[in-house]
């Protein structure tokens, strides 16, 4: 008898856990995307042979797509420890190497529970969790051993952080147009990361940024979060695009500032003066800056061209609204306006550079008429 009464909470609490996992309407999992541009160049032959890491397979797609509908260089995956949040959650971690620089470390929670509770988990991860810290941790640590496959390492890094909820099964199994008439609020709260109600127009700006190729499939892009309803393998796409869409993000920022800076010594350089000899020393100033130029060219390209998916209209589609919704064309249109205004700088300064090279050329050429003239008249009588 008093063996039956000691484990009757332990039998109550298993049931209630056992209720607690039936009651869950919704399964999936919540991913932390946090990126950074670590170098100009990442070697992923020679970081494959440091880290032991694996070749991230080509995306799958949701239709049969063209062979070069891929990464023309996959990125390198390597597993890493979980991360132990102090509220206990255990989230599973990747780190992703980008062969134009950028490293991705990725932390993953499998979830299951109801709206109220994923609402609840994206308002206190977006805005209380400091994800950048532990995700910075973890990359200085891999790149001590990494440091060998890293062209020109940058002593500073730029971040950027993303949270993407999928939902694998909703009870019920709706449509994506039931789910966003029933659940929109929800979606649209988590999106934002918020936990209050939001107002109509809001909600309804929100959901307008949604896309989806079948009836029960769903994607809704935010500016730093993602909600996604599709199969694990539906959804592989989708992640992908918006991890890439991310990173171009970051790449573009880094040339902004890279351009700024530039330009502002520029700036500086030519405040001290154009006069005949100060204007000699643009050459060196405009080829430094030209030079700027080409490497922002090429890595733009590179950077650019690192993933194929134009033939795919979809992803094409979904892509084109994940660059639009976290800032990529704004920031590109900055590097663009940048690269003009450096190529007019240089061209200016090569004008001042050749005016002064042409003016020491003349006078060059007049003393050595004096010079001559000098001596043809000391050698003859008056």
């Amino acid at each position: 008898m008093m063996q039956d009464t000691q484990d009757a909470p332990t039998l109550a609490k298993g049931q209630i856990q056992l209720e607690q996992v039936a009651e869950a309407s919704l399964h999936g999992s919540v991913l932390v995307l946090i990126q950074f541009d670590v170098c100009e160049e990442i070697k992923l032959d020679m970081l494959r042979q440091i880290v032991g890491a694996r070749t991230l397979e080509q995306p799958s797609f949701k239709h049969p797509a063209p062979g070069y509908v891929r990464y023309q260089r996959p990125p390198v995956v390597e597993t890493v420890d979980p991360l132990v949040l102090e509220s206990g959650e255990r989230l599973l971690g990747q780190i992703k190497y980008y062969d134009y620089g950028v490293l991705s470390v990725v932390f993953e929670l499998p979830f299951s529970g109801d709206w109220d509770t994923l609402v609840g988990l994206g308002g206190r991860w977006v805005w209380d969790v400091d994800f950048v810290r532990h995700a910075t941790r973890i990359a200085q640590e891999r790149l001590k051993q990494a440091g060998p496959a890293l062209v020109k390492p940058y002593p500073e890094w730029l971040s950027e952080d993303y949270f993407i909820f999928h939902l694998r099964e909703v009870r019920g199994a709706p449509s994506a147009e039931e789910l966003c008439s029933s659940r929109g609020p929800q979606i649209a709260q988590i999106v934002r990361g918020e936990t209050a109600q939001l107002s109509d127009g809001e909600r309804n700006e929100i959901l307008q940024s949604r896309i989806s190729y079948y009836p029960n499939d769903l994607a809704v892009i935010g500016w730093n979060a993602a909600f996604l309803y599709d199969s694990a393998a539906g959804a592989e796409t989708a992640i992908q695009l918006l991890e890439y869409a991310n990173s171009q993000l970051l790449e573009f920022r880094h040339y902004d500032d890279l351009l700024t800076r530039q330009l502002d010594g520029v700036y500086d350089f030519l405040d001290k003066g154009t006069g005949a000899f100060a204007r000699w020393r643009l050459a060196r100033a405009a080829t430094k800056l030209h030079t700027v130029l080409l490497d922002v060219t090429e890595l733009t390209e590179h950077a650019d061209n690192a993933i194929k998916f134009l033939s795919d209209m979809f992803s094409a589609r979904l892509y084109k609204l994940a660059a639009a919704k976290v800032g990529v064309p704004d920031y590109k249109d900055l590097v663009t306006q940048k690269v003009q205004t450096a190529e007019e700088l240089y061209r200016f300064m090569m004008d001042q550079f050749n005016q002064s090279r042409a003016f020491i050329l003349e006078l060059t050429v007049v003393i050595i008429l004096v010079i001559e003239l000098f001596f043809f008249f000391r050698g003859k009588p008056f």
